[in-house]
């Protein structure tokens, strides 16, 4: 009996001393060439201390506020706040996070004892060939009853255990970012197809004063070809160009409707059941935004901080892959009591119990161990390029948003003094056709021209918005600290 104890205790230090070992390698940070500021903004962004990059710690769980009060707009608001609450993309990606956080649950799970219990009653009667006799032979039939508790527990030798447990909650924090992720995206896509509607809006607005002053032309034409003053040239092309006119607003209510159902979709209802309001898109007050540091945009970003979570997890999990070609130990007890009598099973004469420890260690597996690490060892280096790359493309679409603003504000500079002009183009070129100075032509080519330009107005209006709204996205939504982020599904 001395040598078992003894080796019973061997085995439980042993245990104690190697399980605090961890075969989980340490994850570093990737090499990722990230600069100082950014490159595009009109007056560059520099550091005030000279500050270098740092590595970002996910903070997509920062409150931000809700940036889109930023333009003022109470319609938008109420659009963000209905699909907030009813996008079913949304409501996927929560389901996914409720996943991921009880799959975490799991692995912690196997960090604690196991207890099971147990009763159970059963009454039968045995062969007479069981007991050896001959064929006939009386045999009584038995109850048996039984009651017992039996508790495992796994002792994590190689780290096995926590690696497990380290990966499911990294991979948890991974689905938390992603529907973070899914919530900027689709806050972003409500505003993006809003300013898009209006600013159609804003364009069948001007088409509509065109087809108005087209109708006004074919009528005055009309009456001065009834008195003969013009030929029917004049006539025919007034009609033309307002046939053309109606067309080209025709074709617009038909960006318009594809916007409108958009908009319906990420809300979360039928396409027939939601009408937006005409409402164009007049005024250029478009909010200044401040781009920040490169560490910070880092730290914003949901899906950088998934792809670093995801990072995280498979590091982890080679760990847990290294662990498996390494003894098991696992502990095991048991108590209870049977009897044949119900009131017997309960009894200190009835009692039984076992006591157990199993070390298991593989010996010949075919490579699967030693395959399966190389495989975790791949997939980390896999989650490593995808993180480069998302910090990459975080970059490229700040930059790309940045310089957007940038040249669309020049852009617009422009074509409001062409419109300013064409204004004063078609009104001299009226007052001559009106005067007999001038041909129909010129004139159609003034209001031709005006109509172009006031279109094209409309359109950089809804750009600027638009890519406004990128560039906040590109930024992972930070607009500052100083309103907590509204209830999400995820959070209920």
């Amino acid at each position: 009996m001395k040598p078992m104890f003894n080796l019973t205790l061997t085995t439980l230090v042993a245990a104690t001393v190697l399980a605090g070992c961890s075969l989980t390698p340490v994850l570093k940070a990737p090499d990722v060439p990230v600069p100082v500021a950014f490159k595009e903004p009109a007056t560059p962004q520099q550091a005030a201390d000279g500050t270098a990059w740092q590595v970002a710690q996910p903070a997509e769980a920062q409150p931000r506020g809700q940036w889109w009060l930023v333009f003022h707009d109470a319609a938008l608001t109420s659009l963000i706040e209905e699909a907030t609450g009813a996008n079913a993309n949304l409501q996927a990606a929560a389901a996914r996070v409720r996943q991921a956080r009880a799959i975490a649950g799991i692995a912690q799970a196997q960090r604690s004892v196991l207890v099971d219990g147990g009763v159970g009653a059963q009454r039968g009667r045995a062969s007479t060939t069981s007991f050896g006799l001959p064929d006939g032979s009386p045999v009584p039939v038995e109850n048996a009853f039984q009651a017992q508790l039996s508790a495992s527990y796994e002792v994590d030798l190689f780290g096995r255990v926590a690696s497990n447990v380290t990966a499911a909650q990294a991979d948890a924090g991974a689905s938390e970012a992603t529907f973070r992720s899914v919530l900027l995206s689709l806050q972003a896509d409500v505003a993006t197809d809003y300013f898009r509607l209006r600013s159609t809006d804003a364009e069948l607005a001007t088409l509509a004063r065109n087809v108005d002053l087209r109708v006004q032309s074919v009528r005055v034409n009309q009456s001065r070809f009834d008195n003969g003053d013009i030929g029917e040239f004049d006539l025919a092309r007034s009609k033309a160009e307002l046939a053309s006119a109606r067309a080209d607003a025709i074709a617009l209510e038909r960006t318009r409707a594809n916007l409108e159902h958009a908009l319906a979709v990420l809300l979360g209802r039928p396409a027939a059941q939601f009408t937006a309001v005409t409402a164009p898109l007049l005024a250029d007050n478009l909010p200044a935004i401040p781009a920040g540091m490169p560490s910070t945009l880092l730290e914003r970003r949901p899906d950088v901080a998934a792809a670093q979570r995801a990072m995280v997890a498979a590091n982890a999990r080679i760990g847990e892959a290294r662990a498996a070609m390494f003894p098991a130990l696992n502990l095991s007890a048991q108590g209870g009591g049977a009897s044949m009598a119900l009131s017997n099973m309960l009894n200190w004469s009835s009692r039984s119990w076992l006591l157990g420890a199993m070390m298991s260690l593989p010996i010949i597996d075919g490579g699967r161990n030693r395959a399966n690490v190389t495989r975790s060892e791949a997939v980390l280096a896999e989650s490593v390029a995808n993180y480069r790359q998302n910090v990459l493309t975080a970059f490229s679409e700040v930059e790309d948003n940045l310089s957007g603003l940038r040249i669309l504000a020049s852009q617009a500079e422009q074509v409001e003094a062409g419109v300013v002009y064409a204004r004063r183009s078609a009104d001299l070129a009226q007052k001559l056709y009106d005067a007999g100075r001038s041909s129909y032509l010129d004139l159609l080519d003034a209001q031709r021209n005006l109509s172009l330009i006031e279109r094209s107005s409309a359109q950089l209006r809804g750009e600027r918005a638009v890519t406004t709204v990128a560039l906040i996205r590109a930024l992972g939504g930070a607009w500052g600290n100083d309103q907590p982020l509204p209830e999400t599904i995820a959070q209920r």
